[in-house]
C-alpha cells in the first residue's frame, strides 16, 4: 500500500441466486448486495431488483474488496459467516452519507475476533474521518453499542483523491466525483482487466468534473455508476431518461465495455425500472440495471 494516511477477453453472466463462489486465482467477480439509493425500500413493488442500500462485492484474486456499507452489508455479512473461516477483506467507502455507512453496525463478521477489516475513506464535507463517521453513528442514542465492541481487528486508512492502494498485483486508484457531497470514485484494476465504481454522477457537473471522469473511467470492462437523481420531492418519473442519460453518456463517451446502473431512487419500482432497462439497452446495449444477487465475471 502507498500514497495514502494511515490512521488512528471479459465474459459476463447473468443474475444468479447463488453465493458468490470462493474466487481461485485468475477471477475478477462482482456481485450486488445492495443497489439502492438514499433509503431502504423494502416492499412487494421493489422485490425483483432488491430495497437494501449500496454495497458491492468484488474478489480479486483471492482478495475480497467491498464497495460502501449500506444495508446490503448485512446480507454480505450473513453470508461469510456461513463460512466459519477468519476474513480478511477491505472495505471502501465513496462517501459518508447515511445510505453508504448505515449498514456498518449490523455487520456480523465485524463482531468476530478473528476477523480482519481495512476500512478506507475521505473525510467527510465537516472534516471527520471515515472512522469518526462510523463511530459517531453507533454512539447513543442513534445506536445501543459503540464502534469498540467489534472484537475483529479494524485498520483505518484516510484516502486523499487520485491516489493508489496497492493490494499485491491489485491496484485501487481513488478520484474525486462530486466535490459538495465530497464523494470519491474507486478503479480497481488487476493485469489488464479494471472495473470503475463511480456512484455519484450528478447532472450539473461541469466541464472540468466531465473530463476528470471521463479520464479515469476510459476503456474500463465493468462501469458500475448511479441513475443521477433529483431529491425525493421532485423526483419526476416523467423525466426518466434524464434520470440514467449522465452514465449512459459517461460510458459511451469512455470507450466502456459494460455499463451496470445501480442506487435506484426509492420511488422506483420494479415494473418501472423494468422500463428503464429498456430504455438503457436502447442506448447503451451492453448497460444493465443492477439488482441485489446479480453476479458479473469480468476474467475467468
Amino acid at each position: 500500500m502507498s500514497n495514502f494516511e494511515l490512521s488512528d477477453s471479459q465474459s459476463y453472466v447473468p443474475e444468479k441466486s447463488s453465493t458468490l463462489p470462493s474466487s481461485p486465482a485468475g477471477e475478477f467477480i462482482v456481485q450486488f448486495w445492495g443497489v439502492r439509493g438514499l433509503i431502504p425500500t423494502p416492499s412487494s413493488n421493489t422485490s425483483r431488483y432488491g430495497g437494501n442500500t449500496a454495497c458491492v462485492e468484488m474478489h480479486v484474486v483471492g482478495k475480497r474488496l467491498i464497495f460502501d456499507g449500506g444495508t446490503g452489508l448485512r446480507i454480505l455479512g450473513k453470508t461469510w459467516q456461513e463460512m466459519q473461516q477468519p476474513l480478511e477483506a477491505h472495505l471502501f467507502f465513496t462517501n459518508c452519507q447515511s445510505n453508504r455507512i448505515q449498514g456498518f453496525p449490523f455487520f456480523a463478521p465485524a463482531f468476530i475476533g478473528e476477523n480482519c477489516f481495512h476500512i478506507y475513506g475521505t473525510a467527510a464535507s465537516n472534516g471527520a474521518s471515515i472512522k469518526q463517521c462510523l463511530y459517531d453513528q453507533m454512539l447513543q442514542p442513534h445506536f445501543p453499542y459503540p464502534l469498540q465492541v467489534m472484537q475483529s481487528e479494524l485498520q483505518f486508512y484516510n484516502l486523499t483523491p487520485d491516489i493508489e492502494v496497492k493490494l499485491d498485483d491489485v491496484t485501487i486508484t481513488t478520484a474525486l466525483i462530486n466535490q459538495t457531497q465530497r464523494s470519491v470514485g474507486y478503479r480497481v484494476t488487476w493485469q489488464d482487466y479494471s472495473v470503475a465504481y463511480v456512484t455519484d454522477l450528478h447532472q450539473n457537473a461541469d466541464q472540468v468534473e466531465r473530463e476528470r471522469i471521463l479520464q479515469f473511467i476510459q476503456g474500463v470492462d465493468l462501469l458500475i455508476a448511479n441513475a443521477t437523481y433529483t431529491p425525493p420531492t421532485s423526483h419526476n418519473h416523467d423525466s426518466a431518461d434524464l434520470l440514467w442519460q449522465a452514465a449512459v453518456n459517461a460510458a459511451l463517451n469512455a470507450g466502456v465495455k459494460r455499463l451496470a446502473i445501480s442506487h435506484h431512487h426509492p420511488d422506483d419500482h420494479d415494473d418501472f425500472l423494468d422500463q428503464v432497462q429498456v430504455d438503457v439497452k436502447s442506448a447503451f446495449p451492453q448497460g444493465i440495471l443492477a439488482r441485489e444477487g446479480l453476479i458479473l465475471i469480468v476474467a475467468k
